[in-house]
């Protein structure tokens, strides 16, 4: 039988309890790496959809997905606006389950922001007037942490004389600007050069 390409290898995943997070670490495990399982419990208790209960939940579905592959998972909540929570993920992954080859940051600080803002959209989600708020919370997580975890992970990396890695950061639209998410828009812009320049 062949040997899964990811075998002996450590993942993270931020922003892994829901969505394209869930199914990235899932097939990870798959490919025979063990999985850590970021998450942070954002849903809004005012609403009842299924998206946003899956933004509530805490990862263990993931985890059990992970370790049906036959796979180590670790769920561990991380606010990642947090400058000091990525050097902190690290010590605990490594402590858990070893040095981590593959950083894939998926995580964000979503918020519907515009310089023209609207009623609610078809999901019913209302997009609010640009503020401090709406900056920091998208540029926190998607921009500064995606920079701290590379710097994180490249120095790990380089101080235990590691010879493969991978570092994959998820974006839309390649950094173009989103009208009705410009917050968002702007933090995947700085994301991709900070990923491209990490390359």
């Amino acid at each position: 039988m062949p040997l899964h390409p990811l075998a002996r290898r450590v993942a993270v995943v931020t922003g892994a309890n829901h969505g394209i997070g869930a199914a990235t670490a899932i097939e990870l495990a798959e490919l025979g790496a063990d999985v850590a399982i970021t998450y942070l419990r954002t849903g809004d208790p005012d609403r009842a959809d299924d998206y946003n209960a899956a933004r509530a939940a805490d990862g263990s579905l993931t985890r059990a997905r992970v370790e049906a592959a036959g796979r180590r998972g670790l769920v561990i909540e991380a606010d990642l606006s947090d400058p000091e929570v990525p050097a902190r993920l690290f010590d605990q992954i490594e402590a858990d389950l070893g040095p981590v080859s593959v950083l894939v940051h998926n995580a964000s600080g979503w918020r519907k922001d515009s310089f023209a803002p609207t009623q609610a959209d078809a999901v019913g989600r209302t997009s609010r007037m640009v503020d401090i708020d709406s900056i920091d919370a998208q540029l926190h997580v998607d921009a500064r942490a995606g920079a701290l975890l590379m710097a994180e992970f490249i120095s790990r990396h380089r101080d235990r004389g590691s010879t493969w890695g991978r570092i994959v950061t998820l974006t839309s639209g390649e950094g173009r600007q989103f009208p009705g998410e410009v917050s968002y828009g702007a933090a995947k812009a700085a994301l991709i050069s900070y990923t491209l320049s990490a390359a």
